[in-house]
């Protein structure tokens, strides 16, 4: 048993080292795992079945519509709606760019449930003007790549059904509203940090808005914002599965973008292309991480593992803590999706023994990995963020630090106080 283990873990390690695609990596490293064990035959056709029932879900069908939704609303002139109606409410404050790269990011970011969609999206548009007006292209990317993830939390988020679908079936629409107070709370915690260094840098106040500006943009903006209403609100009141959602919000955005004149038919076939681009990479993921997450059953390891950390200690809080740290690691050179379908099986039981709700749970693990989306090796978002901005890692890690700082500390609030993420859902049980 230890042997085949070890054969799983260096072997992954190894061929990750060597610049082998994440999906790759887990699929080879199950396999030489399996033949550790098994004849070959049996090892090939085990791993292969694995991957495929593990894309046998009807909840998994969610993903590629939001994919979809994602890559309608970034080409169909949403974003630059919810920007301007950021920018009228609070553009005129010291610095104001810098709190609408916030807000605009979790607004788009929730409504598309894509951080590197919202990176992309809100980067590429608020860089320029903030180029203009001399801000930081630095500051600007680092607080671009870390408002982005909030909309991981903020639902809809196809992380978040990739728990549900890894935890055994907790409820989608629990873990949609449990992320709501948790995504404010780091977009607030961004933004003060901002706020600091731009009392620091003494920036000037940015031009004078108008209650009358903010009406007409908010308008504007308001068919975009009323999807969080039909998706959620469908969702939470049982009108349609989370699934049913993603197809009407891909129907929905598709009508709006056509309606606001700024996608057609003939842009329609870039947008499907990319979409199946993105679903083709997240599909594979979670096809070879389901493969793993077999695989590490097989061999016994979650149990294991679980025996061990309880053995550590029968304090939930530092169990906790100690599952953070090794979330924030893991984060640092895994992809989100993989994490959570392997990482899921194995942490979830220790949790649930020591009394932690597992919606609770699901929000603690998607707001550890978030950090690993901002942080190199692996930090998709990171890369992304920078080269929108037209800038290095090396010169953004120093303003992204204080920042890191506050997404821990906010992290550990989400962790320790459970009534941040559970109230909402307790509330409408």
């Amino acid at each position: 048993m230890i042997s085949e283990v070890l054969i799983l873990v260096i072997s992954f390690v190894v061929l990750l080292s060597i610049g082998v695609p994440v999906a790759w990596s887990i699929g080879l490293s199950c396999l030489f795992t399996m033949l550790a064990s098994i004849d070959s035959l049996a090892a090939f056709t085990t791993v292969s079945q694995r991957m495929a029932t593990g894309l046998d879900s009807f909840a998994l069908l969610a993903i590629p519509f939001f994919i979809l939704a994602g890559q309608i609303m970034n080409q169909g002139g949403i974003a630059n709606r919810l920007i301007n109606f950021a920018k009228a409410l609070i553009g005129a404050l010291p610095g104001g760019l810098i709190y609408v790269n916030v807000i605009a990011a979790m607004l788009f970011g929730a409504i598309s449930g894509s951080a590197v969609a919202a990176a992309s999206a809100i980067g590429g548009i608020l860089g320029p003007p903030m180029e203009k007006d001399n801000y930081s292209r630095e500051f600007g990317a680092a607080i671009n790549v870390t408002s982005s993830t909030t909309g991981l939390v903020i639902p809809p988020s196809n992380v978040l059904i990739v728990y549900s679908l890894a935890s055994g079936g907790v409820s989608i629409a629990a873990l949609f509203l449990a992320g709501y107070l948790p995504g404010i709370l780091m977009g607030l915690a961004l933004m003060l940090v901002a706020a600091i260094w731009i009392k620091k840098k003494k920036y000037p106040a940015g031009n004078k808005t108008s209650f009358g500006l903010i009406a007409s943009t908010f308008l504007k903006a308001l068919p975009s914002l009323l999807l969080l209403v039909v998706v959620i609100g469908g969702i939470v009141s049982g009108i349609f599965t989370a699934t049913e959602a993603s197809g009407i919000a891909v129907l929905y955005c598709l009508v709006l973008s056509m309606i606001y004149g700024e996608l057609n038919f003939s842009m329609l076939h870039r947008v499907f292309l990319s979409s199946i681009s993105t679903t083709a990479i997240v599909m594979l993921l979670i096809a070879t991480s389901m493969s793993m997450s077999w695989v590490m059953s097989y061999e016994n390891i979650p149990q294991e593992v679980s025996e061990a950390l309880l053995a550590l200690s029968d304090n939930k809080y530092v169990i906790l803590l100690i599952i953070n740290l090794l979330l924030l690691f893991v984060g640092t050179f895994m992809d989100m999706t993989p994490a959570v379908l392997i990482f899921t099986p194995i942490f979830l039981p220790v949790m649930e023994n020591l009394g932690v709700d597992p919606v609770h749970f699901g929000i603690i693990m998607v707001m550890n990995l978030c950090v690993g989306l901002c942080t190199p090796p692996v930090g998709a978002v990171l890369f992304i963020g920078v080269g929108v901005a037209k800038t290095s890692i090396q010169k953004v890690i120093k303003p992204l630090l204080p920042l890191y700082v506050v997404m821990a500390i906010v992290l550990l609030l989400v962790t320790f106080i459970p009534a941040i993420s559970l109230w909402l859902p307790e509330l409408f049980e």
